[in-house]
């Protein structure tokens, strides 16, 4: 917003003031109207392309989910605590891999939400706050996994070298 539009407002807001505390009714002159609507005009402007960033963003958000979690896990839970209370009682929630929410209420009903919708952002925001920490535990637990698949492996082939080589002489000798 330029210095010359934050005066305008600033003025119009002072003399809205004074007329609302002496009981009149405010007048606003026409150049303030003006001056008004460009500043909506900038803010829309702004609100699209802001619009169009979320949109992309939102797009790459869950392409790289769906890449990370595949290998991991079909879902992940989100706590029914974190859903808004406008929801209705949901008794269980969780986010699969593509970012729909399937939400089990009380009453036996299922639900999908397509978290990557315009209408869904709010509710993405917050179900991704939920999901995250989770996420981390299972990638740590999924790297212990295989850490210890490695250790395994790895002292099992050590003993499987060491007999394969104490029968590699026999097995040749017995061949002739």
């Amino acid at each position: 917003m330029s210095e010359d539009t934050s005066t305008a407002e600033q003025e119009m807001g002072v003399q809205i003031k004074a007329d609302a505390k002496s009981g009149k009714k405010p007048q606003v002159s026409i150049q303030d109207l003006i001056d008004s609507l460009k500043i909506v005009q900038d803010d829309i402007g702004q609100i699209s392309e802001l619009t169009s960033e979320e949109e992309l963003l939102t797009a790459e958000f869950f392409t790289s989910l769906l890449r990370l979690m595949r290998p991991l896990t079909p879902s992940i839970q989100v706590s029914t605590s974190v859903l808004p209370e406008e929801m209705g009682t949901v008794v269980q929630a969780s986010l699969d891999e593509t970012g729909q929410l399937t939400l089990f209420y009380e009453d036996g009903r299922m639900e999908l939400k397509n978290l990557s919708e315009q209408r869904y952002r709010d509710l993405m925001i917050t179900v991704i706050e939920d999901v995250m920490p989770k996420f981390k535990q299972l990638t740590g637990a999924q790297k212990r996994k295989v850490e210890g698949r490695i250790k395994f492996l790895s002292a099992i082939t050590k003993e499987m070298q060491k007999i394969s080589k104490a029968l590699l002489p026999t097995s040749s000798g017995s061949q002739k």
